[in-house]
């Protein structure tokens, strides 16, 4: 998507974005930032969200920060009320970048509190911005909700069941809700940013011995390289949240598909999806 695009369609919209302290969270923020967008910056750390904050507001951006908890659906409920009051309307989009790697061990060699706590920053962070934010959307009938996700169609890596298992039930969460808000007009995706360097690359690194060969190497060439550039993650990103994509809902999307052919696509209902038949 263009920028001149972009800014106009999202001049003024209210968008909250949850994880947005670090990583690619942060990098979506400022994107929205500069696409003119009021941004709520959500995350447990003061520090990062302050960060985050400035960073917009020396460019020129507007945002709030919100100190909040993802696994606490109150905490949500409460940050999604305040950036609802302070920016004068509800929420127009969504994106919950909130995650952590988990345990990267073994099943059997994992405290069962680690596991869990994976599913309910990975899964339940996302299920609780969702539940905080789509009364709203229903009632204005509009709203587009984005949940990063990652390697959700992969073949499985030893050692990344909390990880894998939170991020897989993402995407069937997301599946299963877009059914339930279609009518709605409201719009819920998936989106996967490919390898980009974050605290996921350096977590892979230092549990080298734990891990396979490929994927240490992999996060090795990433932390080389920076991963997926930044422009590519935006784009795809801003025509998820656009009108442009209004046909578009329940799908798992990769930051290498081709949103400029998506955008006139008639999909079927398995493409796209967990079973991954990208024609359409």
């Amino acid at each position: 998507m263009s920028a001149s695009a972009a800014n106009s369609e999202f001049r003024k919209k209210n968008v909250l974005v949850v994880g947005a302290g670090r990583g690619i969270g942060k990098r979506i923020a400022l994107g929205f930032a500069r696409h003119g967008a009021r941004v709520a910056l959500v995350g447990r750390s003061k520090a990062e969200i302050d960060l985050a904050h400035i960073e917009i507001e020396q460019a020129g951006g507007n945002a709030l920060r919100i100190r909040a908890d993802v696994t606490d659906p109150e905490q949500l409920t409460l940050a999604v009320n305040r950036a609802t009051v302070t920016f004068g309307g509800p929420i127009d989009v969504l994106v919950c970048a909130a995650g952590i790697p988990g345990p990267l061990q073994p099943f059997l060699h994992t405290s069962i509190k680690a596991w869990t706590e994976t599913i309910q920053v990975n899964l339940m962070g996302v299920t609780h911005s969702c539940r905080a934010v789509l009364p709203s959307m229903i009632e204005k009938r509009a709203g587009k909700i984005i949940a990063l996700t990652c390697d959700g169609d992969s073949l499985p890596k030893a050692n990344f069941s909390a990880y894998s298992t939170s991020k897989t039930a993402v995407v069937r969460f997301v599946e299963a809700l877009a059914c339930e808000v279609v009518d709605h007009n409201v719009q819920i995706n998936c989106f996967d940013p490919g390898p980009a360097y974050t605290n996921l690359t350096d977590e892979i690194i230092r549990a080298e011995s734990r891990l396979e060969a490929p994927v240490v190497a992999a996060a090795k060439e990433t932390r080389r390289t920076g991963g997926v550039s930044a422009d590519l993650q935006l784009a795809m990103i801003s025509f998820l949240a656009s009108e442009q994509s209004n046909h578009i809902s329940g799908k798992l999307i990769h930051v290498t598909d081709d949103w400029q052919k998506l955008k006139n696509a008639t999909l079927r209902p398995d493409a796209l999806t967990l079973r991954r038949l990208s024609s359409k």
